[in-house]
């Protein structure tokens, strides 16, 4: 059996990926004891000379800002100094459970009581809207309308529904008479030029 002597790009590759592998493990065995203690050398240090105020972290604070907000100890003085702080805004206190409801500038003005409402009948129907500009009278065949209503054109004879709603009763050269058939109301509608 021959040992990488096949491929001797790839036994290098595979050595070269070993050592940086066994550098990383002995860094990470090596390197982790010794970091916690660092870091509390820090910590003790920094919260000692600290001032009351905390401070935004910049670049050589960083470590330590980050290793001083993982302190389990007590800092009476940043608790002395938020317990201090009042409520002081423009508006409504949300913490507080009673609202101050403002006094009226006048005395309310009295009005002379109202007219009970007469009653009325029902609504008047709505007015038939149809158009009505033309006729069709040729000899043998019934005469026929020409209505319009919203852009759209009807064709009618005598008796005949249009709009599923207008029913043609009578036509005449002057005037055409519709009837509609939901609220039972009948009218003339003349005839329109243009």
């Amino acid at each position: 059996m021959k040992l990488g002597t096949e491929s001797r790009n790839k036994t290098i590759a595979a050595g070269a990926l070993l050592a940086v592998a066994l550098i990383l493990i002995g860094r990470w065995i090596f390197s982790s004891p010794s970091a916690p203690t660092h870091a509390a050398t820090i910590s003790d240090s920094a919260s000692n000379a600290a001032p009351a105020t905390a401070r935004p972290a910049t670049g050589k604070t960083r470590g330590l800002a980050s290793a001083r907000s993982l302190d389990p100890e007590l800092r009476y003085d940043w608790l002395k100094v938020s317990e201090d702080t009042k409520y002081s805004g423009s508006g409504r206190n949300i913490f507080r459970a009673q609202v101050d409801i403002p006094k009226p500038i006048r005395s309310p003005v009295k009005l002379p009581p109202a007219a009970a409402p007469v009653p009325q009948g029902p609504p008047p129907p709505p007015p038939i809207n149809l158009k009505y500009f033309g006729f069709s009278n040729h000899p043998g065949e019934p005469r026929k309308a020409f209505l319009s209503k919203d852009g759209d054109v009807f064709i009618a004879k005598e008796g005949e529904i249009i709009d599923r709603r207008y029913r043609i009763l009578r036509i005449t050269p002057v005037s055409v008479e519709v009837e509609d058939v939901l609220y039972n109301n009948r009218q003339s509608i003349p005839l329109t030029q243009g």
